[in-house]
């Protein structure tokens, strides 16, 4: 488990201040949801522990380790973005295996993590479909096997379940909570539904 510290991070597109002297802490195994309306700069504030963007000032720290300038691929993220970013080329078990490859870890021992993480997200014997046979509610879980199979310091969710109908979005919101309690991971949640941030 990581914690995750933001000290007086800013950051500005042109003229508009999107942030501006943030400073908070996200603690070792904790679920925390970043609620505002569009605009507010909370997926700015998510990339940016993420390493898409860098910010103007300010200092980030993941497991008391200085990342500010740290590119994305060294940081051990895992990242569900709004669109699932699922290759539709790929099966399932492709998919997931996906980051475990680029960590050279292939054969035998990759097949038992993604079956590990299947299993996990209730999708055991999913492993040979392919994204558009599965519903919005499947993809989105598949998205969730590849954020945890890498086993990263740090789980973090743009709005993954904005693109789901209600039901779904309860359910997700349920199995969210289940897997974050069953790996301990420190969890940054963004979200605009007030609703759905107080259920997590």
């Amino acid at each position: 488990m990581t914690n995750v510290e933001i000290s007086s991070v800013a950051k500005t597109y042109g003229q508009t201040p999107v942030l501006a002297d943030i400073t908070t802490r996200f603690a070792e195994g904790s679920f925390t949801s970043l609620l505002g309306p569009s605009g507010s700069g909370k997926t700015t504030l998510l990339r940016i522990v993420a390493g898409f963007i860098t910010p103007d000032s300010g200092q980030v720290s993941i497991g008391g380790a200085d990342v500010t300038t740290m590119p994305v691929w060294a940081r051990n993220i895992g990242m569900v973005f709004q669109s699932y970013a699922l290759f539709p080329h790929m099966t399932v078990a492709e998919n997931v295996a996906f980051g475990l490859a680029r960590r050279g870890i292939r054969g035998a021992d990759a097949r038992a993590q993604v079956d590990r993480a299947l299993d996990m997200v209730r999708l055991p014997g999913f492993g040979d479909r392919r994204p558009k046979q599965l519903s919005g509610g499947q993809q989105q879980r598949v998205a969730l096997a590849r954020a945890v199979v890498i086993k990263p310091s740090v789980l973090l969710l743009d709005e993954p379940l904005s693109a789901l109908d209600r039901r779904l979005r309860q359910e997700m919101q349920v199995e969210l909570k289940r897997i974050q309690r069953e790996t301990g991971l420190t969890t940054i949640f963004v979200t605009h539904d007030q609703e759905e941030a107080l259920a997590l």
